[in-house]
């Protein structure tokens, strides 16, 4: 659902690269509600050029909620929401598409375009603008990126889902906006491709982009993400750099399972890991509990 603020007509005007650090997008007390279910709950987000943020938490934490509404795609009902220091309601769809490429959870197409086709559709936005000349070499790279260049003829409808996610990463990286949403881009994917599509991430906020990736693998966050957000139940409770944020009493606490974070032997990076031990004791505890209250 395109956010009913944004407005369409206006001959867009091409953004420039921000510098690295500088803040690409604000987003103050963002509230979602539809009838009397509150999605977001007054979330503070900031995203800044060449980091990786991680949104993390469980299932219906509101974590592709935040990432719709700061594409523009849902509209919030209460907030302040800032895209290049510019209201994002202010946009037209076709300046928010320089600004901003966003990656959803599932790649769908009606049509057998060639995956090929599928991917030079992420340039549509430059086609009035002198970026446009370099199509064919953008649209070259990518397929090599992501390694999707072997299937570029072949119908996007014929391919696995994991090929089709990796040719609607190549859509995205194609665009080439300042900012990129992905939203559980290794959902579909193999392991090396996860660690493909989590390195290409990397690269991007390297070159200088900024990178917001909704993750539920916890521990492929605390390798890639520079900072992480954690959320739950609308509500963002967590917020900062991967070692502060992902601790094992508050992971176990907003998870509601017991949660271990481990050193790698090698190289220190932490990982995530469900406690099973501890999380037996627990359950055999509350069935001895259960058990009691039932025999008196």
């Amino acid at each position: 659902m395109r956010g009913p603020g944004l407005r369409r007509g206006r001959t867009p005007r091409v953004p420039g690269r921000p510098a690295p650090g500088t803040e690409v997008l604000r987003a103050t007390g963002l509230r979602l509600a539809l009838g009397d279910r509150e999605l977001l709950a007054g979330v503070d987000l900031t995203v800044r050029a060449g980091e990786v943020l991680a949104l993390l938490g469980p299932n219906g934490a509101g974590k592709s909620t935040l990432l719709a509404v700061v594409a523009g795609d849902l509209a919030p009902t209460g907030g302040e929401l800032l895209l290049g220091g510019r209201p994002l309601a202010g946009l037209t769809v076709a300046e928010l598409a320089l600004h901003r490429a966003l990656l959803p959870q599932s790649a769908e197409l009606s049509f057998p375009f060639p995956a090929g086709e599928v991917v030079r559709m992420g340039r549509a936005p430059w086609a009035a603008t002198p970026a446009a000349a370099q199509d064919e070499e953008v649209v070259a790279e990518v397929l090599a990126l992501t390694g999707t260049a072997c299937f570029a003829e072949r119908p996007f409808t014929a391919l696995s889902g994991g090929e089709r996610a990796r040719v609607a990463l190549a859509r995205v990286l194609a665009q080439r906006a300042a900012l990129l949403l992905l939203d559980e881009p290794t959902a579909a994917l193999d392991l090396r491709h996860q660690e493909l599509v989590l390195r290409l991430a990397r690269q991007r906020a390297a070159a200088g982009d900024a990178v917001v990736v909704v993750l539920h693998d916890l521990s492929l966050a605390a390798a890639y993400a520079d900072r992480v957000m954690l959320l739950s139940a609308g509500r963002a409770v967590a917020d900062g750099p991967v070692r502060e944020v992902l601790t094992g009493p508050l992971l176990s606490e907003v998870y509601g399972h017991p949660v271990e974070v481990l050193a790698h032997p090698r190289t220190g990076a932490p990982l995530v890991l469900p406690d099973r031990e501890r999380a037996d004791r627990q359950q055999a505890a509350r069935e001895r509990a259960d058990r009691e209250r039932a025999g008196r």
